[in-house]
């Protein structure tokens, strides 16, 4: 099977431009996310519609494609690769892509290989992530209630992603808890999440809801500023502000009362564009600079045209200079969504 072997050497020497790839605004790329595929065995209510149209098998680029196009942006500077969706662990033979990239790691081009995943797999490929060079996951679970979550993931089993949790620990894996904060839903249950995480060696991480795609419920019904969370949190718990960073947009707090951290990603209302380090590749190879921008680049084209890596390397030095400063995400009754995308094509 392929995931269990170890794939063949590339074939393509690692020439590409070793450049750093700068913006415009004098920032360093260094961290690319991935989503290999737009599909999910869940169908979160913020983040799709129940019945959603997928991308054809036919318009995937292949897990060689993947590598080949990961592997020339670590040539380039990427030092920090995470793996995303859709569910990244439903893609057919995924783990070779995983063992693949996780040549990078021993040889020291690439310092972290990680991924973003619902959990639903993770019990069967936990083992097989630490052996390929992953030390660090991320689990998205918006609730610790069995019937809250299947109501949320539509289709989820809370069971599943809790011995997943346990075999990835078990693994060696660490674990950081991403929960969506939604008004009326789960905002009164984020003191039990910290303490569930904290209680088991696990950082917590809350999110603004965002304006990405069409789903079948209003975002203004749900949304929730994480100044008004934190301020309830802070009635009960002492959060102290520290300087720690994954690379990601989260700022982070310690938590007096159980010793661990808590993390803040607020798109909406505080902005992180102006440390922004990554950018986003599709599984179909569309590159975008930005999470809430439009503007993309066509490297399936330039990948598919030469073998040469040079020329794959310059159409992402043009797209880099594209990358804008910041993105406009806004959430109100009278707007659509602010990119018509779903989160699952562009990668979380």
């Amino acid at each position: 099977m392929n995931s269990l072997v170890n794939p063949p050497a590339a074939s393509h020497p690692l020439t590409a431009d070793s450049r750093a790839m700068i913006d415009p605004f004098g920032r360093a790329v260094t961290y690319l996310r991935v989503s290999v595929t737009d599909r999910c065995d869940f169908r979160c209510t913020y983040c799709m519609a129940e019945n959603m149209t997928f991308l054809p098998k036919k318009d995937l680029l292949t897990l060689e494609e993947l590598d080949r196009l990961c592997s020339t942006f670590i040539a380039k500077g990427v030092r920090k690769l995470r793996l995303t969706g859709g569910e990244p662990l439903v893609r057919k033979n995924i783990m070779f892509l995983v063992r693949a990239l996780g040549r990078h790691i021993e040889a020291g081009r690439l310092d972290e290989l990680t991924l973003t995943t619902n959990g639903s797999q993770l019990a069967r490929h936990a083992a097989e992530l630490y052996e390929c060079g992953v030390r660090r996951i991320n689990v998205s679970l918006d609730t610790l209630d069995a019937e809250k979550f299947r109501a949320i993931t539509r289709w989820g089993d809370l069971s599943k992603v809790m011995e997943g949790i346990e075999a990835a620990q078990k693994a060696g894996l660490k674990i950081k808890l991403n929960a969506v904060a939604l008004k009326g839903f789960n905002d009164h249950e984020i003191p039990e999440m910290l303490r569930f995480a904290h209680g088991r060696g696990m950082d917590l991480t809350v999110i603004e809801t965002m304006p990405m795609g069409e789903i079948d419920e209003d975002r203004t019904d749900q949304y929730m500023p994480l100044s008004e969370l934190r301020g309830r949190l802070e009635e009960t718990f002492s959060l102290e502000d520290i300087a720690y960073k994954t690379g990601g947009p989260a700022r982070y707090v310690t938590v007096k009362e159980t010793g661990g951290r808590l993390g803040f990603i607020t798109p909406m209302t505080h902005n992180f564009c102006e440390s922004c380090n990554r950018v986003r590749l599709t599984c179909t190879g569309t590159l975008y600079m930005c999470l809430g921008q439009n503007d993309a680049a066509d490297l399936r084209t330039a990948l598919r045209a030469s073998q040469d890596d040079a020329y794959l390397s310059a159409a992402i030095d043009e797209a880099i200079t594209r990358k804008p400063k910041g993105h406009d995400f806004i959430i109100d009754r009278n707007n659509r969504p602010a990119v018509a995308r779903h989160m699952s094509v562009t990668g979380g």
